[in-house]
């Protein structure tokens, strides 16, 4: 194989999901395999995304990685289960080719830089975003192909519906190895043009209670959790499936809330009780539901996953003016120019009726920004050569 190239070079986006029906709890913690099947909201990556480029050299002698500027352990078990299940399907793919012998790239260490436009951590999908990009580039350099969702399952859950645009189901499966657990796309994300995504940031730091010992602590002690999986998603995941292929707005957003409810009361069923949410996301929860009441209809549907950020899901007629509701409810103390982020919206009016119907006391500075954005498509390559966050050495290039 002489004609092998001595560096390859690969750099990749991958988009942030936002689970309208919820995943939590694993039936095995070793595969990341679900309790219950779950589907999601791509986010669009103008907004959300990770940006990993990946290299592999003969050169090399140890595998590496960097994280948003930071060297960090390749030995963590999820990376190494990232890593060893890529080479598995590369070397499984390639012997498959009788015709040549193995590829020496196989053997050839890899150096991977991971940057976030976004908080890490912070309960807004970080690692679905950054274990999707991970198997997705990592397949790019080892010529894998085919559904990935096995190896970004093994970094986190989630990240296998980031493998897809659009609107995206993670089928739990049934067999014990967990072939079959794997995300597919409902429905494209030009489907539905007018559904638009507001992130309310409350808080960017680290969460208190990781996602998956949360989890844990949920299959062992919770039975409304049980109950869930077993007795209620199942209908759920067929309606809201229906809901949006249908474009229905007030079947959607309803069974998003009631979701995001339900979720957070297994949570709090857990014992000893999590709770993700803070008195800022209960103030978003009365706001949307104050304000869908004093229209008599469903326009706006918040969701929250693992943290106290809220997700509303609303239609494009609708941003401004809950935008405006949001500003009202909760002014500024600074940072007036950054406060809105993503997509442009323009201001709007609030009317005097409006503002008594919210009748809520403003809490100022309770929320940091707001981030507008819209569903997007599923993980791209970048082919310019510029956007590699490593240079030809394998190492992180410098940051102007």
């Amino acid at each position: 194989m002489a004609s092998e190239k001595p560096l390859v070079t690969v750099t990749c986006t991958a988009p942030v999901n936002i689970a309208v029906i919820k995943y939590w709890g694993k039936r095995d913690e070793d595969l990341i395999l679900p309790i219950n099947s779950s589907l999601s909201v791509t986010l669009h990556q103008d907004q959300l995304k990770t940006t990993t480029t990946a290299v592999i050299s003969k050169d090399f002698t140890e595998d590496q990685i960097w994280l948003n500027g930071q060297k960090v352990d390749v030995g963590q078990p999820r990376i190494q289960a990232c890593l060893r299940e890529i080479r598995r399907l590369a070397r499984k793919r390639r012997s498959a080719d009788d015709k040549d012998p193995l590829p020496l790239s196989l053997s050839y260490k890899v150096h991977i830089a991971s940057v976030n436009n976004f908080p890490t951590a912070a309960g807004l999908a970080s690692s679905a975003a950054g274990y999707a990009c991970l198997a997705f580039t990592l397949a790019q350099v080892y010529g894998v192909e085919g559904d990935l969702s096995e190896v970004a399952r093994r970094g986190s859950g989630s990240a296998c519906r980031s493998l897809y645009g659009g609107f995206v189901e993670w089928q739990m499966g049934e067999r014990a190895d967990g072939k079959d657990s794997i995300a597919r796309q409902v429905a494209p994300e030009l489907h539905w043009p007018e559904l638009r995504v507001l992130i309310l940031v409350v808080n960017s730091e680290k969460k208190l209670i990781s996602s998956t010992v949360g989890m844990q602590t949920s299959v062992e002690t919770s039975p409304l959790l049980k109950f869930r999986a077993e007795a209620l998603v199942p209908a759920h995941m067929a309606e809201m499936t229906h809901y949006i292929k249908e474009r229905d707005f007030q079947g959607f957003g309803q069974l998003t809330m009631k979701e995001s409810n339900q979720c957070h009361a297994t949570c709090l069923d857990t014992f000893p009780p999590i709770s993700y949410l803070n008195d800022i996301s209960r103030r978003i929860i009365q706001l949307v539901h104050r304000f869908n009441t004093h229209y008599g209809e469903t326009k706006v549907a918040y969701t929250f996953d693992a943290g106290p950020n809220a997700v509303i899901f609303t239609l494009d007629d609708t941003v401004a003016e809950f935008v405006a509701v949001v500003m009202h409810s909760f002014p500024l103390e600074s940072n007036g120019d950054k406060f809105l982020k993503g997509l442009p919206v323009r201001p709007a009016p609030l009317s005097d009726k409006l503002k008594a119907a919210l009748s809520m006391d403003p809490t100022p500075g309770g929320i940091k920004y707001i981030i507008a954005t819209q569903v997007g498509p599923g993980p791209q390559i970048l082919d310019d050569p510029h956007a590699h966050l490593l240079g030809p050495d394998g190492l992180p290039k410098p940051t102007a």
